[in-house]
């Protein structure tokens, strides 16, 4: 069993911009110390949620601050990028990172945040499947020769190469049976953001899909993603997980609020008590969360767990508290599942 961060790094707090990237940052060091295998961040536009909205900018510097911790993203929005231009970046960070880079690829979860690039959501499947042929193809051939509906590249060199060959290894966000199907039959590492039950149904699906297609090839990462806070005493990790998750709501639901819409995918939680209570997260003091975690990771069949370690106004000190608890006594007792 291995475990990783996932972040959004939203603005959930009243700091400066350039303080709240240096504080995930020096995060980032206190997870490459601690033995964690790799720290994924998301994409978002025009909201408080996007604190990497530029994903291949934050990596980049990651890169430098890091030495073993592999650096990724849940996931590059392929919708509002030009794969050319993507292809390009992602070979850039797996050379400067010395061939750290994983990747996940989605078309966009937030409908407004495409239409803020002037993509209609009703294309983003489509544009998501161009796409990323597109750059799979730049990255593993050093050419983008594509004519599709929505991209026409005509023999574009891609000189910036990867250093893992014959590219990074991809991620996917399961949702359904036939997303489950889909990423076990392209060989895809997989992370489940659902309950146990949902979880243990996707898991199980893509489990039998990749043993009908690849016989006894080691399963991939196959993760849940859960958010997590852990401290000495009980009643401290519940008070500072539900205030930290109240602003994170706050900034997940904000550009929703904006448009007057309801989130269709995951956030219809009321607060940090029902996140748990629904399955979705784990607090308390390093023995209960490591029994909560326990009970996840087992039923749902995961051989990866990837935690949201640092959200909402939480201070470095909390974050970094957090994870050493995690680290110094959670890891090792279930490393061995």
């Amino acid at each position: 069993m291995q475990f990783g961060v996932i972040d959004h790094m939203d603005f959930g707090y009243a700091s400066s911009i350039q303080t709240h990237y240096e504080n995930r940052l020096r995060l980032l060091e206190v997870c490459d110390r601690a033995g964690f295998y790799g720290y994924h961040v998301t994409e978002h536009h025009c909201t408080p949620l996007g604190g990497c909205a530029s994903p291949s900018v934050f990596l980049a510097a990651a890169a430098q601050r890091t030495k073993r911790l592999r650096l990724g993203t849940l996931v590059y929005a392929l919708t509002t990028h030009h794969p050319v231009r993507l292809a390009e970046e992602i070979g850039m960070i797996d050379q400067m990172s010395g061939g750290r880079i994983d990747l996940g690829f989605g078309r966009g979860s937030v409908p407004m945040e495409l239409e803020y690039f002037g993509v209609d959501p009703a294309d983003a499947r489509g544009i998501y499947d161009e796409a990323l042929a597109c750059v799979i193809q730049g990255l593993s051939t050093g050419e983008i020769d594509f004519d599709g509906q929505f991209f026409k590249i005509n023999k574009a060199p891609v000189v910036q190469r990867p250093l893992q060959k014959p590219y990074p290894p991809i991620w996917y966000g399961v949702h359904s049976l036939e997303s489950a199907e889909r990423a076990a039959r392209q060989r895809f590492h997989i992370v489940c953001n659902e309950p146990i039950e949902a979880s243990a149904k996707y898991i199980a699906r893509f489990k039998a899909t990749w043993a009908l297609e690849h016989g006894a090839l080691p399963f991939p990462k196959i993760g849940i993603s859960r958010s997590v806070f852990v401290a000495r005493a009980e009643d401290e990790a519940w008070s500072v997980a539900r205030r930290a998750h109240g602003e994170f709501q706050k900034s997940f639901r904000w550009l929703h609020t904006l448009h007057g819409k309801v989130p269709r995918l995951s956030g219809a939680e009321a607060n940090f008590d029902e996140l748990v209570s629904g399955g979705r997260g784990a607090v308390g003091t390093p023995r209960a969360v490591a029994a909560q975690l326990r009970e996840h990771l087992t039923q749902t069949g995961a051989n990866y767990c990837v935690m949201r370690m640092a959200f909402g106004d939480m201070s470095f000190a909390e974050m970094e508290s957090s994870v050493g608890l995690f680290a110094g006594e959670i890891m090792p007792e279930l490393a061995g599942l």
